[in-house]
């Protein structure tokens, strides 16, 4: 069998406003974790108590996504001010 190779570049990722959706899809899972909790008996009982650990893990998870793309968005942002002050890259241009 063949490796299998693309006949087409692959598209540039869709840029938006990511940290706002982390942040709202975490705070969506620790909504959904409190709203669990003062029913934690009624999935206890039933053996379902993965859906209030599920909620928790999400939100905990979350934190960390928000950490991250706030990381990468302040990574990207410094390197399109570095980018910017730099002399467009000139063959015959050498630095002394």
């Amino acid at each position: 069998m063949a490796k299998w190779t693309p006949k087409h570049e692959a598209p540039e990722p869709l840029e938006g406003p990511v940290v706002a959706t982390i942040t709202g899809g975490t705070i969506l899972w620790f909504a959904m974790f409190v709203v669990q909790l003062p029913f934690y008996g009624w999935f206890a009982d039933r053996d379902l108590l993965w859906w209030v650990w599920t909620c928790a893990a999400g939100g905990a998870l979350g934190l960390i996504g928000i950490w991250y793309v706030r990381a990468r968005d302040a990574a990207l942002k410094r390197h399109a001010a570095e980018s910017a002050g730099r002399p467009q890259d000139d063959p015959g241009h050498t630095e002394v």
